[in-house]
């Protein structure tokens, strides 16, 4: 246990000279297998020539994660000098780290480079996303980069060109070319996935980013896909899941960060603090969780009622030492009829 700690200390000292050293803050040094969490929460104050979208903008932040963060703000007239809360801090999906990963609920992307030179720290990028809506779901599954372009043409589905026209809009040219009115903005990267019709691209909408309100495609930031273009050759892995529900470790310390479910599964989620449970339960119980993990601990019951009510897509505490509780049961009763084990 003194090595492993030891360890995570030298991890946690890594992660903040990496941090104070990098230019953008969606880069970090990826942590041991055994730690799910990076990042930091920081505090910026709104000024009156911006709106809380162009903060989200500026820090890397999709729309809905920083409206979630700050439910108390003005999204378009955020008061002078009003505190606003920069969600930069993430628990790891719980998938494998490779390749890209987009988390839907989340609307978040990761991307676990290759290894690069030798004695290099391996690290993990992060991007906002804006994907598919409810009756244009971005599909989950594996799939892969088959084709990079840059200053693409675009070429408007036919699905898309008849849903705008039975909602009385113009529909799209039949081609787009490069340019400030292609969609597609100046950067795609083409899925294996749906016959090669779903792209990861720019776009000329930045303030989509981190909502739903494409047709199944995945739009970025312009300046973030810029950035990593070059970085993911073809064949990169992508996965596409459906997490709303994330837990992970940062020693001995259980984390939870909840996100609103997507909208198709708000029946399977309707008793959304018994989902909660049962993913923490099966949480604990995993292989992976078990190992080199602590016993003397309880799952705070109040912290993670708050957490369950705000699904802010912040990262929660809620463990706290077992000695701190007064009973010594080992299972306490969450609103009288959910149990965590």
């Amino acid at each position: 246990m003194f090595m492993y700690r030891f360890t995570v200390y030298l991890w946690i000292c890594i992660f903040w000279n990496f941090l104070i050293s990098s230019v953008r803050a969606e880069t970090w040094v990826l942590p041991p297998p055994d730690i799910d969490i990076f990042g930091q929460i920081r505090i910026t104050h709104a000024s009156r020539e911006e709106t809380l979208l162009d903060i989200a903008r500026q820090y890397d932040i999709g729309q809905i994660e920083i409206l979630l963060a700050n439910p108390n703000v003005d999204r378009w007239l955020p008061q002078d000098g009003a505190k606003v809360i920069l969600p930069n801090r993430y628990i790891i999906p719980h998938v494998e780290r490779k390749g890209l990963v987009l988390n839907l609920p989340e609307m978040r992307v990761y991307y676990f480079p290759e290894p690069g030179k030798k004695g290099e720290k391996p690290v993990i990028i992060t991007h906002p996303v804006g994907i598919g809506r409810m009756d244009w779901i971005t599909p989950l599954g594996i799939s892969k980069i088959i084709e990079k372009k840059k200053d693409p043409t675009w070429i408007p589905p036919k699905s898309l060109q008849m849903d705008r026209i039975a909602n009385g809009e113009q529909p799209y040219p039949s081609v787009v070319p490069p340019g400030p009115t292609n969609p597609l903005g100046r950067h795609a990267m083409r899925l294996s996935i749906g016959g090669g019709s779903y792209l990861i691209h720019g776009t000329i909408k930045p303030f989509g980013v981190g909502m739903r309100v494409s047709a199944g495609c995945v739009r970025m930031y312009p300046e973030d896909i810029e950035a990593l273009f070059d970085k993911i050759p073809l064949g990169t892995q992508v996965h596409v899941i459906n997490q709303p529900i994330k837990l992970g470790w940062l020693l001995d310390s259980l984390f939870i960060e909840l996100h609103p479910p997507l909208e198709e599964d708000e029946a399977r989620y309707s008793d959304y603090k018994q989902m909660t449970v049962n993913a923490i339960n099966d949480f604990l119980e995993s292989k992976n969780s078990k190992k080199n993990r602590s016993e003397d601990f309880e799952v705070d019951q109040e912290a993670l009622r708050k957490a369950i009510i705000e699904k802010s897509g912040i990262p929660v505490l809620i463990s706290r030492p077992r000695h701190q509780i007064q009973s010594s049961a080992r299972t306490e009763n969450f609103d009288g009829d959910l149990s965590i084990k």
